[in-house]
């Protein structure tokens, strides 16, 4: 996300401690708005843009739930160059998946209409309940919902230290695409 945030506006939604967030300042973006309902996670946020050599004026945090606040965002016809969502698990297990299924749609959705023409989309998923296919087909739903052309660009998965056990494949929990809008 780093290098991909040079020079664009950027919201990161579900921003945790800030990690994508002050990835993307130093990597050059613009501004960054980064969201996140947790306000003890917003404070190590914090903390982690002071440790940095980084501008602060370039960053608003936001205490809030991200659903809402993309909806207010969307409403006062925001736009960013890339927006990164990698919300909690919405379905830790097969049982949640249709609930989860929606919610991935509608921040999904929201992020398109935010999303400027030529910007970037980098979403994820750790629900293992959700597979990867289902989660391209989720985004894709997203897209067509919002009006927006898209083209994947890139998928993620776990790192190394995270493998999948043939027995319990649900088990594999991070998915990811990078989606360009055109």
């Amino acid at each position: 996300m780093r290098e991909l945030a040079a020079g664009r506006e950027v919201l990161d939604g579900f921003c945790y401690t800030g990690g994508f967030s002050i990835a993307a300042l130093a990597g050059g973006a613009r501004r960054v708005t980064a969201i996140e309902s947790s306000a003890p996670a917003l404070e190590v946020a914090r903390d982690n843009l002071s440790a940095n050599p980084l501008d602060g004026g370039k960053i608003e945090f936001v205490h809030g739930d991200v659903f809402k606040e993309l909806r207010a965002l969307r409403d006062r016809a925001a736009q960013f160059h890339m927006v990164i969502l990698d919300p909690p698990k919405f379905a830790p297990s097969a049982a949640q998946v249709k609930n989860a299924a929606r919610a991935y749609k509608d921040i999904n959705l929201l992020a398109f209409k935010l999303l400027a023409p030529g910007g970037l989309l980098a979403t994820f998923s750790c629900s293992g309940g959700v597979s990867a296919e289902l989660f391209q087909s989720i985004v894709a739903g997203a897209a067509l919902d919002a009006g927006a052309r898209a083209k994947i660009i890139e998928r993620f998965g776990a790192a190394a230290d995270h493998p999948v056990a043939l027995e319990f494949p649900e088990g594999e929990y991070l998915k990811g695409l990078l989606v360009v809008r055109s």
